[in-house]
């Protein structure tokens, strides 16, 4: 023991004293001081003795931080000199100590992590394949919102602005709940006034007299409504609101879980009751505000209720299967019955409380707010109820819970019926859905309504997605999955897409049956064996995939009427369907590309095609072999055929698409291996392809349908190739040589156009030019020669073929559109035998049309009346395109500084056309026909005012008005430019001008009276000009539309109706843009009143969307460089950039319906000449101004004249406003 002590002994000089003098040799050195023997540290009583290495070193328990003076005194004593101190040392000693700071506790150093050495080796922790004990989840800390801090130190400011997560917060307030439950119930009702946005609060004596909550709550709600605020916390948009939502909910919830694990929830009834007054009596709030915070408080609270119930149900479930577990045993313990008998007990008595707390909340809350006019409100309940279903199913999983997600399907907002059917997916995924039953026998009409016929894509899709759930669950009847399955053809892509997989299992369903009649898999195998990689020609399996698709489409194309009744109108009006648009069945092709990976392999696909299945072989005894029985189920007749190449052409460019888009990864770099692998697969393609397309249009170039399709296959087809292949322009020789054919042989249009876009298709390429060319000019020859043979036996009035006439001129037209036709059109004939000479006519081509346009038409109507209008179209366009190539040769010409021989000449066309229009009567397709030719004969020619001009100096704008004195040789590419060239560029004559109007009104009368829409009546004013509404109109244009108006109410069908209103409003809407197109070039309404303009914007919210989107380019060319005030207009404008204004597809806007090629009108405008215009301009808006003003003070004017005349006045600046360009892209139409 004094062992243990010598420490404290040593430093304690009274104990020192005290003890016995050592020896003075062993105690005193040489210095005089006396020596101690040091003490060991497990000796040591103050301090704690450390085992290892592992624990920290610990503090001398006995001493106290006040001691460390004394410590000090002691230590600097027994160091001190032989001599005492004397007292006023002492006290300076004591005086420093006591101002010397007390040093703080060193940080703790971290524990050393090597073992003492042990004789044993370490022993690992047991984990391996244990699994670990899950981790709570951490409960995420709120950061301190400024933005919505609470002054004071309520539960509001604890929740948002001090940071508590919502667990502490909750346990606090159940702390003070225990303390004092009237001012926490104040502080959480303060709390939901303050989440409604509300700054008002309830006392202690409110709370107190829960009846008198009602009446508290409607003086609140007065009050907050006198301050008229719109926005709220839980819907506000601003950042600070972000996490409000989440906030809120996760603390009532955070709440109610506490509340049962204290036991408060059940031992003090009063808390959920107090709550469910204040809170139920806000959700039933007329004002928004308190209604949906409410709602959303309460939804929360029975959410957390449904995770109790759920965890309590579960343990009550496991102490009853214990319980019947120990009643099994031998020996009963009957003391551990009872007590799990009372766990069971005791869970139920919390179940039945907490269901009571639900029932009520359901019936007070969501029963009313579930139809609640506020969507948003609408979409909270739905969300809630799928969430208790999947957390209590127990509870809610009941057809008396599951009816309302039922009725909400018919809710009038999309977001709500999206919701509904998110959480009905949920439910269809698990794998308890026997509950479902009754649920869909009831609801599925409506699912499949849904799908059909909604007015949302994005809903649609959702409720196919539903339908394939139902369908997998066996819910579905085959009806319903023919409904299904026929929205393949719908015309929403994500609709097409969404159904792809359902589409798909039809088919598999299908291939399954098929499969077990053959044999199943043995016969199969018996029949096909296996597939070979390279040899495509030989049957496979999935040849009877693709017959069970071909099948499957026919079936479902037929068998809808509707779709039918369109495509046949169709085929009688090709004018319906606009060009380059893809027809339904290439649509579903693109749909079944993504089901069904058969297609994909568009090898096999053609190989099934090209092969014959007719004849089979059959067994020595004369019975059906498999493999015949295979080729005669695999049979495609005509429509299956058609269907099956629509198939293949989109097989072809998805795997070409994919190709292209697999030369760059997902962050879009680029690798050398994968830009070859991709190159390696196009060259494939190619290679296949330049095999396949001419073996196909020698089996399928005999049908016109067939024929455009397989066609279109050379669309896709890389010409590049065939320069690094043997015997590459052999090949496309050959190719071109079918589609030659081709053009020749057929005259429906379809295949005309087919056939051009690919000789257009294969121009684009240089190194292959020369071939084709030639076989170009071979198309021209027998063209041409066909055309002098039947034009020279109609002169000499001979009989001739009127069908071969039309068709020809047809094929001249086409080919006109692809191919420089001037040499052609423009060389006269050369016979070579006199035996073609007295068969064909020397006149030139162009000649010869402008002959059919000016004669054709004189002639009485007759069982040919038909074909002489289209063959007067279809020379109408020859020659327009004629015109366009002689514009573009001039242009090209300028631009390598040649000189240009001779201008064309326009007024003989132009002439034809007008007597055209003033021969034809009402809305004859051939008058509406001449009148867009008319336009876009002087809209084209217009272009030439700007022509050449970047060699025009800035000083001179092109063009302009002004005399000046340039020399001749200061620019001498300008004097490559005629002089008489500006003579092309000319207005529409005013009687021209004058028939157009009449045209475009009465195209406007006939596509109201179809559509059943009223037309703006016209003004006085309008009526007294000549130019607009007093042109002649024809006397039986009335007739027709009163005709036309009498057979469809008598003949009822609707489909006939909606086509002839389609192609009434194509009519008026190409007709407006090829007018709006003249009035921005400046060739039409150029006396700078603006009568045209008017005029074409008087119904312009009348008449449809698709004439609005048209006529609106006549506001935005206005407000391109237009000044908008006078202070705009006397600033003088800075150097902008000059360059090219596209103009908008005008012709484009006419929606899906119309599907026409949408034009590329270019407009150009000059910046140098719109700083000098803009000058006049300025001046001639003062004095007008001026002269307005002194008018309107002496009564002359009334205030309608002066709008009308301001707004003359600014088209008139708009359109002297720099020299705009337009130029037509000859190959874009």
């Amino acid at each position: 023991m004094p062992a243990r002590l010598s420490s404290m002994e040593s430093s304690d000089p009274a104990v020192s004293q005290a003890s016995p003098a050592p020896s003075d040799a062993t105690a005193r050195r040489k210095s005089g001081r006396v020596t101690n023997k040091p003490v060991l540290l497990q000796a040591d009583p103050n301090l704690s003795i450390i085992p290892n290495g592992n624990t920290k070193r610990k503090r001398i328990p006995d001493l106290e931080e006040a001691d460390i003076d004394n410590l000090d005194d002691e230590e600097s004593d027994s160091h001190g000199s032989d001599g005492d101190p004397d007292e006023e040392e002492l006290k300076e000693k004591r005086r420093k100590s006591r101002s010397r700071k007390v040093p703080t506790r060193p940080a703790a150093k971290k524990p050393k992590t090597t073992q003492p050495k042990t004789t044993s080796l370490p022993e690992r922790p047991a984990i391996n394949g244990a699994k670990k004990k899950p981790s709570k989840p951490r409960q995420p800390r709120a950061k301190p919102n400024p933005a919505i801090t609470d002054e004071g130190t309520g539960l509001f400011s604890e929740l948002f602005a001090q940071g508590h997560t919502a667990d502490a917060v909750a346990a606090e307030w159940i702390t003070q709940y225990d303390q004092h439950n009237a001012n926490a119930m104040r502080e959480l009702v303060n709390l939901v006034l303050k989440c409604t946005g509300c700054d008002l609060e309830v006392n202690v004596h409110d709370i107190e007299d829960p009846d008198n909550a009602p009446s508290k709550l409607e003086d609140i709600q007065d009050e907050y409504e006198a301050r008229k605020i719109v926005d709220y916390p839980l819907i506000s948009k601003a950042r600070a609101y972000a996490s409000f939502r989440s906030t809120v909910t996760g603390f009532f919830s955070a709440l109610i879980q506490t509340a049962h694990a204290a036991g408060v929830l059940y031992s003090d009834i009063a808390l959920i009751e107090n709550i469910e007054v204040w809170v139920t009596t806000m959700s039933s709030s007329p004002i928004r505000p308190f209604r949906h915070t409410a709602t959303v408080i309460s939804l929360a609270i029975e959410s957390a209720l449904c995770s109790v119930y759920s965890e309590i149900a579960d343990g009550t479930a496991n102490s009853t299967r214990q319980k019947e577990g120990e009643q099994k045993k031998k020996t009963v313990n009957k003391d551990r019955v009872a007590s799990i008998q009372n766990k069971v007990d005791e869970g139920e008595r919390k179940l039945g409380m907490i269901d009571t707390m639900m029932e009520n909340i359901f019936n007070a809350v969501f029963v009313h707010r579930y139809r609640d006019v506020d969507p948003k409100i609408r979409v909270d309940c739905v969300t809630a109820l799928g969430r208790w279903i999947t957390a209590a199913p127990d509870k809610f999983f009941t057809a008396n819970y599951l009816r309302y997600l039922g009725w909400v399907l018919s809710d009038t907002s999309a977001p709500t019926r999206t919701e509904v059917l998110k959480q009905l997916s949920k439910l269809y995924s698990e794998e308890n859905i026997g509950r479902l039953h009754g649920f869909t026998e009831r609801f599925r009409p409506r699912f499949v309504e849904m799908a059909m016929r909604d007015a949302e894509p994005n809903i649609r899709a959702a409720a196919i997605q539903l339908l394939i759930l139902v369908r997998e669950r066996g819910f579905l009847e085959p009806d319903d999955i023919d409904n299904v399955g026929r929205l393949v053809f719908d015309s929403e892509p994500k609709v097409r897409k969404a159904v792809a997989g359902f589409f798909a299992k039809n088919i598999d369903d299908l291939f399954n049956s098929v499969v077990e009649e053959l044999g199943g898999k043995e016969g199969m195998a018996e029949a096909v064996g296996e597939d070979e990689p390279d040899d495509f020609d030989v049957p496979r399996r999935s040849w009877l995939k693709l017959k069970c698709l071909a099948e499957v489409l026919q079936l479902y194309s037929s068998e809808d009427d509707e779709e039918n009744a369109e495509q046949d109108l169709q085929k009688a009006n090709p004018a319906v369907a606009g060009a380059g648009t893809d027809s339904r069945f290439a649509l579903a092709a693109q749909a079944v590309y993504q089901g069904i990976p058969d297609v994909k392999e568009w090898e096999v696909l053609a190989g099934y095609l090209l092969s014959d299945n007719s004849s089979a072989p059959t067994n020595a005894n004369g019975s059906k072999s498999p493999e015949y029985l295979f080729r005669e189920r695999c049979q495609l007749n005509a429509f299956e055929e058609m269907l099956l190449l629509e198939i293949l052409n989109e097989s072809v460019k998805q795997k070409l698409l994919e190709a292209v888009e697999s030369e760059t990864d997902k962050k879009g770099r680029r690798t050398t291996a994968r830009v070859e692998s991709a190159r390696e697969a196009q060259e494939n393609v190619a290679v296949h392809l330049a095999d396949i397309i001419p073996r196909l249009l020698r089996k399928f170039g005999a049908n016109p349908t067939t024929a455009a399709v397989v066609l279109r296959l050379e669309h896709v087809l890389n010409l590049e190739i065939f320069e690094e292949l043997r015997q590459g322009s052999t090949t496309y020789a050959s190719l071109l040589d079918d589609i030659n054919k081709q053009f020749l042989t057929h005259v429906d249009q379809g295949v005309l156009a087919e056939a051009s876009n690919a000789i257009l298709h294969a121009r684009t390429f240089e190194d292959l030019q020369e071939v084709t060319e030639s076989k170009l000019q071979e198309l021209w020859s027998d063209t041409m020669s066909t055309l002098r043979v039947l034009a020279s036996a109609r002169s000499q009035g001979k009989e001739f073929d009127l069908t071969s006439l039309c068709n020809t001129v047809a094929r001249i037209a086409n080919l006109a559109s692809v191919s420089d036709c001037i040499s052609v059109f423009e060389s006269e004939s050369r016979p070579s035998t006199k035996k073609s000479a007295q068969e064909e006519t020397t006149s030139p081509p162009a000649q010869i049309l402008m002959g059919l346009i000016t004669s054709d038409f004189l002639e009485a109507d007759d069982e040919a009346a038909q074909e002489r209008g289209q063959l007067t179209i279809d020379a109408m366009k020859a020659l327009l395109f004629y015109h366009m190539w002689l514009i573009r040769s001039i242009q090209t010409s300028l631009e390598a500084k040649i000189p240009v021989p001779n201008l064309p000449e326009t007024d003989t066309f132009a002439s034809a056309l007008f007597t055209v229009m003033n021969t034809r009567s009402g809305t004859d397709p051939v008058r509406l026909a001449a009148a867009g030719a008319c336009l876009d004969l002087y809209t084209l020619y217009a272009s030439y005012r700007n022509l050449n001009s970047p060699s025009v100096p800035k000083d001179q704008p092109p063009n302009s008005n002004k005399q000046t004195t340039t020399p001749p040789n200061k620019h001498p590419q300008q004097q490559l430019r005629p002089a008489n060239l500006d003579s092309l560029i000319r207005p529409i004559p005013p009687e021209c001008q004058t028939s157009l109007l009449a045209i475009f009104h009465l195209a406007e009368k006939h596509h109201a009276r179809l559509s059943h829409r009223t037309l703006e009546p016209s003004s006085p004013a309008d009526d007294d000009d000549q130019a607009v509404d007093d042109a002649p109109q024809d006397s039986d244009s009335d007739a027709d539309d009163d005709d036309d108006g009498e057979d469809d109410d008598g003949a009822g069908n609707s489909e006939h109706r909606r086509t002839r209103v389609l192609l009434a409003e194509k009519q008026l809407c190409e007709l407006a843009g090829k007018m709006v197109l003249a009035v921005v070039g400046r060739v039409l309404d150029v006396d700078g009143r603006g009568k045209v303009r008017e005029r074409l914007k008087r119904n312009e919210k009348r008449l449809g969307g698709n004439f609005r989107e048209v006529l609106a380019f006549l506001d935005e060319s206005r407000g391109k460089g237009v000044r908008r005030g006078k202070a705009k207009a006397k600033a003088k404008p800075k150097s902008q950039p000059g360059g090219l204004a596209e103009m908008k597809k005008v012709e484009g806007k006419k929606g899906s319906a119309m599907g026409k090629k949408k034009s590329r009108e270019i407009v150009e405008v000059s910046d140098e000449e719109s700083e000098v215009e803009e000058e006049e301009e300025e001046e001639e808006e003062e004095e007008e101004e001026e002269e307005e003003q002194q008018q309107d003070e002496n009564g002359e004017l009334d205030d309608d004249r002066i709008e009308d005349d301001d707004e003359g006045h600014r088209d008139r600046g708009r359109a002297e406003k720099g020299n705009q360009e337009v130029e037509d892209d000859i190959m874009g139409d």
